[in-house]
C-alpha cells in the first residue's frame, strides 16, 4: 500500500462529488444555478446536449435529489421546466468550493 503524500489540491479532487462533476451534469447545475429555472428546449440549446443525452442526466440528478422537474403543458405542447432543488443548490456550492480550493492550493 502506498501512503497519500500528494498535495493537499490533488487529495481535495477525492472528495468531489462525482455526479456533479461530471460535465454535462455541471453544466446543467451551472445553468440551473445562476437562473431560478428552465425549461428543457432552453437547458438543451445551451449544454449542447442531445435530446436523450439532457434526459439521461436529468433523470440522474433527480434521482440524488438535486433537480425538480415539473411536466405542464404551454397551450396544447409539453413543456418541461427544470430547477435546482435546495440539496441541488447546496450540493454544486459546496463543489464549487472545493474547486475553487484545489486550484489555490497547487503551487505557482
Amino acid at each position: 500500500m502506498s501512503e497519500n503524500t500528494g498535495s493537499p489540491a490533488l487529495t481535495g479532487l477525492a472528495d468531489l462529488d462525482r455526479l456533479v462533476h461530471e460535465p454535462a451534469r455541471l453544466a446543467i447545475m451551472a445553468l440551473l444555478y445562476v437562473i431560478e429555472s428552465a425549461d428543457f428546449t432552453f437547458l438543451m440549446n445551451q449544454t449542447g446536449l442531445t435530446w436523450g443525452n439532457l434526459s439521461a442526466h436529468m433523470s440522474k440528478l433527480e434521482e440524488a435529489g438535486y433537480l425538480e422537474v415539473e411536466k405542464s403543458f404551454k397551450g396544447r405542447r409539453p413543456n418541461t421546466t427544470l430547477r435546482l432543488t435546495p440539496q441541488g443548490r447546496a450540493a454544486f456550492h459546496e463543489y464549487a468550493q472545493k474547486m475553487k480550493r484545489v486550484f489555490q492550493d497547487l503551487p505557482a
